[in-house]
């Protein structure tokens, strides 16, 4: 019989709509909805949707949550270059 391996799927604080996603590979994911907010590559590199990272309050209030920090201090990841800010969001 043929094994498996899923991408592990949590909500944030049990709240519906807002998810955590770890991939086999070991990316880490935050979405929103329908939306990609964050994606973190296996060697840790953090890259925010450059349209939704800062779509909403609630968005906001769980993006900072997922990475642990202020929006003031992403902000100054973006600025700095630390973080990247990409369109993840293709369809």
């Amino acid at each position: 019989m043929a094994s498996y391996q899923t991408a592990k799927v949590s909500n944030i604080n049990g709240r519906p709509n807002q998810f955590i996603i770890e991939d086999v590979q070991g990316r880490r994911y935050f979405q929103s909805y329908d939306s990609t907010i964050i994606y973190i590559t296996t060697q840790g590199s953090v890259n925010l949707d450059k349209k939704y990272w800062d779509y909403s309050r609630t968005t906001g209030k769980y993006r900072n949550i997922f990475l642990g920090e202020t929006k003031k201090e992403t902000e100054q990841k973006i600025k700095s270059g630390e973080y990247q800010l990409l369109d993840l969001n293709i369809n």
